[in-house]
């Protein structure tokens, strides 16, 4: 018995540890998807769930790097929230496909709604064009809640590999696809070919099949109805 509660123990305290480090990890604010080509346009959503159990979340603003601007931000409207878009003057052009760059988003703010307790509300973004000198795009985000309490999303990524505390929504880029590459290596997937010989066989091969069992069923029926014939003629027959 000594044995068995100090393993019920072990195996609470483990559990326990277990729940303590995944939940926060639920509770942060993230964007969705993680990841997006280098160089290119993307649709994003900021992931804001409520974490608290006697508050809803009211407003949410979210910071967009001023170290690598983005010329194009557009949002989609969320019903029940107002959405205030705000630019500002680089510290100095940025150049760009588009031309130099000199006034871009810097701030995003949703207002009016609310997130309540055991809920989440998404907020999506189209942007571009994504940088491609750094792997990864910071987005700084605050969470207000109705109680008055602000949570600041903006920590950096720890360089030990664990996480941070309140982390910031993280963008992460990855070197764009040889479109070329992968139509070449997907068409063959993607319209396979059907040997006319094929199809001609597997259509005989049914039609014989359906045939085959047309016959067995009539074969069955006539069966029956010749042992019922012979059954009534035994009947009639008079004895001896």
């Amino acid at each position: 018995m000594s044995f068995v509660r100090r393993a019920a123990t072990v195996l609470a305290a483990t559990t326990a540890l277990t729940a303590g480090l995944a939940l926060p990890a639920l509770a942060h604010v993230t964007i969705q998807p993680g990841t997006a080509e280098a160089g290119g346009f993307t649709k994003v959503a900021f992931r804001v769930p409520n974490e608290r159990d006697d508050a809803s979340t009211t407003k949410i603003e979210v910071s967009f790097p001023a170290d690598h601007p983005l010329a194009f931000v557009s949002v989609k409207p969320v019903p029940g929230w107002k959405v205030k878009v705000t630019e500002g003057k680089l510290p100095a052009p940025v150049k760009t496909e588009y031309g130099d760059l000199e006034e871009a988003v810097t701030k995003v703010v949703w207002s009016g709604g609310k997130i309540a307790p055991g809920e989440f509300q998404e907020f999506e973004v189209s942007m571009g064009q994504l940088p491609k000198d750094v792997d990864s795009l910071s987005f700084p985000t605050k969470q207000t809640y109705s109680g008055g309490e602000v949570v600041d999303w903006s920590d950096a990524p720890k360089t030990d590999g664990t996480e941070a505390e309140h982390p910031a929504p993280l963008l992460k880029l990855v070197p764009a696809a040889d479109k070329g590459a992968a139509a070449a290596t997907t068409a063959p997937a993607v319209a396979p070919s059907v040997s006319p010989v094929a199809a001609g066989t597997a259509s005989s091969s049914d039609s014989s099949d359906g045939t085959a069992r047309l016959l067995g069923g009539a074969g069955l029926v006539v069966g029956i109805v010749g042992v019922v014939v012979g059954f009534l003629g035994l009947r009639r027959r008079p004895s001896a």
